[in-house]
């Protein structure tokens, strides 16, 4: 029977996931109310900008599930492979936000009431929006709306040429993605403590332990001689500005079960350089892929009337202007 040390059992576990057609994970922020404040504190924040403490509050439950949906292994598929994405950031009094790539349609609605409150902006009422605001309605009221995506590429075409802006930066591709992929192995081999122990109900830990600052340090050192390859604007941190981050050791607690990945745990709290931080850390647990569906009822944002009629109505640029 074949030994695999604990740095070969993870990464059979992620070329496990690549072979898969469908993923969904849930990543889920485990922290507090009183560590989010002490955190924001400690970044100096100017008068009136602390974070509120509604956003607090939302922040220390939200979770954000992902699924992505491919016609080919993962590890193999390019943007034209994917055949559905879905996004969605829920608490525990509910779905804060939900976002969908299906087709040629981005679906999107979100709980504007709540995102107000955690903004410290309450929104309109959409009884006040005029006639012209169209869908805009439904986004207000936390009904589904969705965007043709290929009138969404005109549109925003059309405004960064009006405005002089360059288009959209390239994606990676798949050959630059690999060199990635490869730069990062080699760090983790070089950098990463790895240790095994029984869980339970027959799972196995793979516990990962490295210096934060000498990890990132070593990662970036490997990026950039691939920097040619990056999309156009990308800019690495220097060494200096890497002097900077805390050299704290980080342990990633790695879940298995049955050799495949069910769960990751972090514990960031002491990166943050102050005691005040109790409790800071991100669990990732992996979940069966449930393909993205189009929901029903969705009402058509038209962007262009959007943009023309109601951002652009004279009604609205002149009582703003009086």
């Amino acid at each position: 029977m074949e030994q695999l040390s604990a740095g070969q059992k993870l990464d059979r576990a992620f070329e496990e996931l690549g072979k898969k057609k469908t993923l969904s994970f849930e990543l889920d922020l485990d922290t507090d109310v009183a560590s989010l404040e002490a955190l924001d504190a400690k970044s100096d924040p100017a008068p009136g900008e602390e974070i509120p403490e509604q956003a607090a509050e939302l922040l220390s439950g939200a979770k954000i599930t992902v699924t992505v949906q491919s016609k080919r292994p993962l590890d193999e598929s390019g943007e034209k492979d994917l055949l559905g994405t879905a996004l969605k950031v829920s608490t525990p009094d509910g779905d804060l936000a939900e976002y969908r790539v299906i087709g040629d349609f981005i679906y999107v609605r979100a709980d504007m009431a709540a995102m107000g409150k955690m903004a410290g902006s309450p929104v309109p009422d959409a009884d006040d929006l005029p006639p012209e605001a169209g869908a805009m309605k439904d986004v207000i009221e936390g009904k589904w709306v969705k965007i043709d995506t290929k009138e969404m590429e005109k549109v925003t075409g059309e405004s960064r040429k009006a405005e002089g802006r360059p288009a959209p930066a390239p994606s990676l591709d798949a050959k630059t993605q690999k060199k990635l992929m490869k730069a990062l192995r080699e760090v983790i081999a070089r950098e990463v403590k790895f240790k095994t122990a029984d869980g339970k109900n027959g799972t196995e830990h793979v516990k990962a332990t490295a210096p934060f600052r000498t990890l990132v340090t070593e990662l970036f050192g490997e990026i950039r001689p691939l920097v040619k390859d990056l999309p156009p604007g990308v800019e690495l941190p220097t060494d200096k500005d890497l002097k900077e981050a805390p050299d704290a050791k980080v342990t990633a607690d790695f879940t298995l079960k049955n050799g495949a990945l069910s769960q990751v745990d972090v514990d960031l709290a002491k990166l943050a350089g102050t005691a005040e931080v109790k409790k800071l850390g991100l669990t990732l647990r992996m979940r069966e892929g449930a393909k993205p569906t189009v929901p029903a009822g969705a009402t058509k944002l038209d962007l262009n009337k959007l943009m023309s009629g109601f951002f652009g109505s004279p009604a609205m640029g002149d009582a703003e202007l009086s």
